[in-house]
Protein backbone atom coordinates (compact mmCIF):
# COMPACT_ATOMS: atom_id res chain seq x y z
CA UNK A 1 0.00 0.00 0.00
CA UNK A 2 1.50 3.31 -1.03
CA UNK A 3 0.28 6.20 1.54
CA UNK A 4 -0.06 9.46 1.30
CA UNK A 5 0.35 12.19 4.65
CA UNK A 6 -1.00 15.92 4.14
CA UNK A 7 -0.15 18.35 7.65
CA UNK A 8 3.69 18.10 9.00
CA UNK A 9 2.96 19.77 12.12
CA UNK A 10 3.52 18.80 15.85
CA UNK A 11 1.81 15.99 15.85
CA UNK A 12 1.01 14.88 12.31
CA UNK A 13 4.95 15.00 11.22
CA UNK A 14 5.69 12.84 13.83
CA UNK A 15 2.34 10.64 12.99
CA UNK A 16 3.72 10.60 9.44
CA UNK A 17 7.51 9.16 10.26
CA UNK A 18 5.76 6.42 12.13
CA UNK A 19 4.44 5.29 8.48
CA UNK A 20 7.32 5.89 7.16
CA UNK A 21 8.95 3.15 9.43
CA UNK A 22 6.46 0.73 9.04
CA UNK A 23 7.63 0.82 5.51
CA UNK A 24 5.35 1.75 3.48
CA UNK A 25 6.17 3.86 0.68
CA UNK A 26 5.28 7.19 1.44
CA UNK A 27 4.53 10.64 -0.04
CA UNK A 28 4.35 13.68 2.25
CA UNK A 29 2.62 17.59 1.72
CA UNK A 30 2.69 20.56 3.79
CA UNK A 31 2.14 23.90 3.14
CA UNK A 32 5.86 24.53 4.39
CA UNK A 33 8.04 22.76 2.11
CA UNK A 34 10.76 22.20 4.86
CA UNK A 35 8.74 20.79 7.17
CA UNK A 36 9.40 17.79 5.12
CA UNK A 37 12.99 17.74 5.77
CA UNK A 38 13.08 14.74 8.13
CA UNK A 39 10.60 13.02 6.33
CA UNK A 40 12.56 12.89 2.77
CA UNK A 41 15.78 12.05 4.62
CA UNK A 42 13.84 8.85 5.93
CA UNK A 43 13.06 8.20 2.28
CA UNK A 44 9.63 9.56 1.70
CA UNK A 45 8.86 11.25 -1.56
CA UNK A 46 7.59 15.23 -2.03
CA UNK A 47 3.93 15.48 -3.18
CA UNK A 48 3.67 19.50 -5.26
CA UNK A 49 -0.31 19.19 -3.93
CA UNK A 50 -3.27 16.89 -2.66
CA UNK A 51 -4.52 16.06 -6.23
CA UNK A 52 -0.78 14.70 -7.20
CA UNK A 53 -0.82 12.78 -3.71
CA UNK A 54 -4.12 10.60 -3.88
CA UNK A 55 -3.03 10.14 -8.04
CA UNK A 56 -0.29 7.86 -7.11
CA UNK A 57 -1.49 6.60 -3.61
CA UNK A 58 -3.99 4.08 -2.09
CA UNK A 59 -4.60 5.79 0.95
CA UNK A 60 -4.54 9.44 2.04
CA UNK A 61 -3.66 10.17 5.67
CA UNK A 62 -4.30 14.18 7.14
CA UNK A 63 -4.00 15.81 10.08
CA UNK A 64 -4.42 20.11 10.07
CA UNK A 65 -5.72 22.56 11.87
CA UNK A 66 -9.55 22.47 11.40
CA UNK A 67 -12.66 22.48 9.28
CA UNK A 68 -11.66 25.29 7.07
CA UNK A 69 -8.38 23.37 6.28
CA UNK A 70 -9.40 20.33 6.09
CA UNK A 71 -12.15 21.35 3.24
CA UNK A 72 -9.35 23.33 1.53
CA UNK A 73 -7.10 19.73 1.27
CA UNK A 74 -10.53 17.92 -0.29
CA UNK A 75 -11.92 20.93 -2.41
CA UNK A 76 -8.94 23.50 -2.29
CA UNK A 77 -7.00 24.07 -5.92
CA UNK A 78 -5.47 20.94 -6.52
CA UNK A 79 -7.31 19.18 -3.72
CA UNK A 80 -8.15 15.92 -3.81
CA UNK A 81 -11.33 15.81 -5.34
CA UNK A 82 -9.30 17.22 -8.45
CA UNK A 83 -7.78 13.68 -8.47
CA UNK A 84 -8.24 9.65 -8.38
CA UNK A 85 -10.46 9.09 -6.01
CA UNK A 86 -11.98 5.97 -6.90
CA UNK A 87 -11.71 3.29 -4.08
CA UNK A 88 -8.74 5.68 -2.08
CA UNK A 89 -8.88 5.66 1.45
CA UNK A 90 -8.86 8.95 3.08
CA UNK A 91 -8.07 9.05 6.84
CA UNK A 92 -8.66 12.49 8.54
CA UNK A 93 -6.86 12.73 11.98
CA UNK A 94 -7.98 16.08 12.03
CA UNK A 95 -10.00 18.09 15.38
CA UNK A 96 -12.95 18.88 13.47
CA UNK A 97 -16.96 19.88 13.17
CA UNK A 98 -18.83 16.37 12.67
CA UNK A 99 -21.54 17.90 10.79
CA UNK A 100 -19.55 19.86 8.73
CA UNK A 101 -17.30 16.79 7.77
CA UNK A 102 -20.29 14.79 6.83
CA UNK A 103 -21.65 16.94 4.47
CA UNK A 104 -18.27 17.37 3.16
CA UNK A 105 -17.48 14.39 2.63
CA UNK A 106 -20.40 13.64 0.13
CA UNK A 107 -18.51 14.88 -2.99
CA UNK A 108 -15.56 12.39 -1.81
CA UNK A 109 -17.65 9.23 -1.69
CA UNK A 110 -19.69 10.44 -4.25
CA UNK A 111 -16.21 10.06 -7.29
CA UNK A 112 -15.57 6.62 -5.46
CA UNK A 113 -13.40 7.82 -2.00
CA UNK A 114 -13.56 5.81 1.12
CA UNK A 115 -13.76 7.81 4.29
CA UNK A 116 -12.59 7.35 8.02
CA UNK A 117 -12.38 10.02 10.57
CA UNK A 118 -9.67 9.11 13.16
CA UNK A 119 -8.72 11.66 15.41
CA UNK A 120 -6.45 11.82 17.80
CA UNK A 121 -6.22 11.65 21.64
CA UNK A 122 -2.46 11.83 23.99
CA UNK A 123 0.08 14.61 23.08
CA UNK A 124 3.33 14.86 21.13
CA UNK A 125 5.20 11.71 23.46
CA UNK A 126 2.39 9.72 22.09
CA UNK A 127 3.04 10.86 18.47
CA UNK A 128 6.34 10.34 18.86
CA UNK A 129 6.22 7.09 20.04
CA UNK A 130 3.24 5.89 17.95
CA UNK A 131 0.49 4.62 20.24
CA UNK A 132 -1.79 7.43 20.07
CA UNK A 133 -5.40 6.59 21.05
CA UNK A 134 -7.30 7.24 17.54
CA UNK A 135 -11.10 8.04 17.67
CA UNK A 136 -12.26 5.87 14.39
CA UNK A 137 -14.95 6.00 12.46
CA UNK A 138 -16.18 4.96 9.49
CA UNK A 139 -17.47 1.65 7.33
CA UNK A 140 -15.97 -1.31 9.07
CA UNK A 141 -14.72 -2.90 5.35
CA UNK A 142 -12.98 0.61 4.60
CA UNK A 143 -11.59 0.52 8.31
CA UNK A 144 -10.04 -2.93 7.90
CA UNK A 145 -8.51 -1.95 5.04
CA UNK A 146 -7.00 0.65 6.34
CA UNK A 147 -6.06 -0.64 9.82
CA UNK A 148 -1.84 -0.73 8.86
CA UNK A 149 -2.06 2.25 8.05
CA UNK A 150 -3.82 3.26 11.18
CA UNK A 151 -1.97 1.18 13.76
CA UNK A 152 1.42 2.21 12.95
CA UNK A 153 0.35 5.69 14.51
CA UNK A 154 -1.76 4.40 17.34
CA UNK A 155 -4.61 2.41 18.80
CA UNK A 156 -7.64 1.98 17.11
CA UNK A 157 -11.06 2.77 19.43
CA UNK A 158 -13.99 2.17 17.01
CA UNK A 159 -16.38 4.69 17.80
CA UNK A 160 -19.03 3.58 14.72
CA UNK A 161 -20.11 5.54 11.99
CA UNK A 162 -17.75 8.23 9.70
CA UNK A 163 -18.32 11.78 11.95
CA UNK A 164 -18.59 10.03 14.85
CA UNK A 165 -14.75 10.33 15.76
CA UNK A 166 -15.09 14.09 15.22
CA UNK A 167 -17.87 13.63 18.23
CA UNK A 168 -15.12 11.36 20.55
CA UNK A 169 -12.69 14.16 19.80
CA UNK A 170 -14.59 16.73 20.39
CA UNK A 171 -15.92 15.56 23.87
CA UNK A 172 -13.31 13.96 24.96
CA UNK A 173 -11.20 17.61 24.79
CA UNK A 174 -14.31 18.94 26.55
CA UNK A 175 -13.46 17.15 29.59
CA UNK A 176 -9.68 17.62 29.18
CA UNK A 177 -10.11 21.48 29.14
CA UNK A 178 -12.25 21.33 32.10
CA UNK A 179 -10.01 19.73 34.04
CA UNK A 180 -7.02 21.91 32.95
CA UNK A 181 -8.62 24.78 34.49
CA UNK A 182 -9.85 23.03 37.54
CA UNK A 183 -5.89 21.50 37.92
CA UNK A 184 -4.97 25.30 38.37
CA UNK A 185 -7.88 26.30 40.46
CA UNK A 186 -6.81 23.18 42.75
CA UNK A 187 -3.53 23.22 43.33
CA UNK A 188 -2.87 27.23 44.09
CA UNK A 189 -5.94 26.35 47.09
CA UNK A 190 -3.93 23.75 48.39
CA UNK A 191 -0.49 25.76 48.44
CA UNK A 192 -2.53 28.75 49.88
CA UNK A 193 -3.33 26.39 52.19
CA UNK A 194 0.03 24.65 53.23
CA UNK A 195 0.07 21.70 50.80
CA UNK A 196 2.84 22.06 48.51
CA UNK A 197 2.42 21.17 44.56
CA UNK A 198 4.73 18.14 44.32
CA UNK A 199 3.16 16.76 48.36
CA UNK A 200 -0.51 17.65 46.41
CA UNK A 201 0.39 16.10 43.02
CA UNK A 202 1.26 11.99 44.40
CA UNK A 203 -1.51 12.35 46.65
CA UNK A 204 -4.21 13.25 44.02
CA UNK A 205 -3.17 10.47 41.58
CA UNK A 206 -4.84 7.19 41.61
CA UNK A 207 -7.52 8.73 43.47
CA UNK A 208 -11.28 10.24 42.28
CA UNK A 209 -9.03 13.64 41.19
CA UNK A 210 -7.18 11.28 38.93
CA UNK A 211 -6.94 11.33 35.05
CA UNK A 212 -4.61 11.43 32.01
CA UNK A 213 -4.24 15.21 32.87
CA UNK A 214 -3.64 15.10 36.60
CA UNK A 215 -0.69 12.25 35.21
CA UNK A 216 0.45 14.15 32.31
CA UNK A 217 0.55 17.45 32.08
CA UNK A 218 1.23 18.96 35.78
CA UNK A 219 4.76 18.14 35.22
CA UNK A 220 4.53 21.03 32.68
CA UNK A 221 3.54 23.42 35.18
CA UNK A 222 5.75 22.51 37.87
CA UNK A 223 8.72 22.84 34.99
CA UNK A 224 6.89 26.70 33.82
CA UNK A 225 7.31 25.70 30.44
CA UNK A 226 3.33 24.79 30.09
CA UNK A 227 3.75 22.47 27.20
CA UNK A 228 3.72 24.66 24.53
CA UNK A 229 3.97 22.04 21.76
CA UNK A 230 0.11 22.53 22.28
CA UNK A 231 -0.76 26.28 22.04
CA UNK A 232 -3.46 28.15 23.39
CA UNK A 233 -4.81 28.83 19.48
CA UNK A 234 -5.60 25.32 19.48
CA UNK A 235 -7.16 24.95 22.24
CA UNK A 236 -9.24 27.97 21.69
CA UNK A 237 -10.25 26.60 18.26
CA UNK A 238 -11.08 22.96 19.81
CA UNK A 239 -13.49 24.77 22.74
CA UNK A 240 -15.09 27.04 19.72
CA UNK A 241 -16.04 23.63 18.01
CA UNK A 242 -17.05 22.27 20.82
CA UNK A 243 -19.52 24.95 22.11
CA UNK A 244 -20.95 24.46 18.27
CA UNK A 245 -21.47 20.88 18.64
CA UNK A 246 -23.54 22.04 22.57
CA UNK A 247 -25.38 23.96 20.51
CA UNK A 248 -26.74 21.53 17.80
CA UNK A 249 -27.00 19.24 20.51
CA UNK A 250 -29.43 21.54 22.64
CA UNK A 251 -26.96 20.39 25.76
CA UNK A 252 -26.63 22.84 28.66
CA UNK A 253 -23.11 23.67 28.32
CA UNK A 254 -21.84 26.67 31.80
CA UNK A 255 -19.02 24.87 33.09
CA UNK A 256 -17.50 24.36 29.43
CA UNK A 257 -18.64 28.36 28.76
CA UNK A 258 -16.63 28.80 32.02
CA UNK A 259 -13.69 27.25 30.94
CA UNK A 260 -13.88 28.83 27.71
CA UNK A 261 -13.66 32.28 28.90
CA UNK A 262 -10.61 31.29 30.89
CA UNK A 263 -9.07 29.73 28.07
CA UNK A 264 -9.97 33.34 26.29
CA UNK A 265 -8.58 35.32 29.80
CA UNK A 266 -5.51 32.89 29.46
CA UNK A 267 -4.70 33.39 25.31
CA UNK A 268 -5.15 37.91 26.08
CA UNK A 269 -2.78 37.93 28.84
CA UNK A 270 -0.29 35.58 27.47
CA UNK A 271 -0.47 35.38 23.82
CA UNK A 272 -2.86 32.39 21.72
CA UNK A 273 1.01 30.96 21.30
CA UNK A 274 1.48 30.05 24.86
CA UNK A 275 1.28 26.69 25.79
CA UNK A 276 -2.14 24.78 27.06
CA UNK A 277 -1.68 24.23 30.43
CA UNK A 278 -1.03 28.37 30.74
CA UNK A 279 -4.57 28.75 31.37
CA UNK A 280 -3.63 27.21 35.00
CA UNK A 281 -0.35 30.36 35.21
CA UNK A 282 -3.80 32.54 35.21
CA UNK A 283 -4.66 31.35 38.49
CA UNK A 284 -1.05 31.37 40.24
CA UNK A 285 -0.25 34.93 39.07
CA UNK A 286 -3.30 36.29 40.60
CA UNK A 287 -2.79 34.65 43.71
CA UNK A 288 1.01 35.39 44.00
CA UNK A 289 2.12 32.20 44.24
CA UNK A 290 4.69 30.03 41.65
CA UNK A 291 3.65 26.29 41.72
CA UNK A 292 7.75 25.11 40.46
CA UNK A 293 9.48 22.21 42.08
CA UNK A 294 12.26 21.07 41.37
CA UNK A 295 12.65 17.97 39.52
CA UNK A 296 13.92 15.84 36.01
CA UNK A 297 10.56 16.77 34.50
CA UNK A 298 10.94 15.62 30.59
CA UNK A 299 9.40 17.89 28.53
CA UNK A 300 7.31 15.81 25.95
CA UNK A 301 8.43 16.50 23.05
CA UNK A 302 11.49 15.30 24.21
CA UNK A 303 10.49 11.68 23.82
CA UNK A 304 11.33 8.67 22.21
CA UNK A 305 10.60 6.80 19.72
CA UNK A 306 10.69 3.00 21.03
CA UNK A 307 12.47 2.05 17.90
Amino acid sequence: MKVGFIGLGTMGGNAAKNIIRAGFDTYVYDLRRDSANDHIEMDATWAENPKEMINKVDCVVSMVFGPPQVEAVLKGENGLLYGDCDGKLWVDLTTSSPGFQRELIKDFVAKGGRPIDAPVTGSVDAAIRGDMPMFVGGCDADIAAARPVIEAMGEIRKVGIYGNGYVAKLVNNQLWKIHATAIGEAMVCAKKAGIEPDVWWEVMKGGAADSFVMQHDVPSIFSGHYDPSFPLKLCLKDLSLIKELMDETGTRSELTDACHTRFKEAGARYGVDAGEMTVCKLIEDDAGVELRVEGDWIAPWDAEHPG
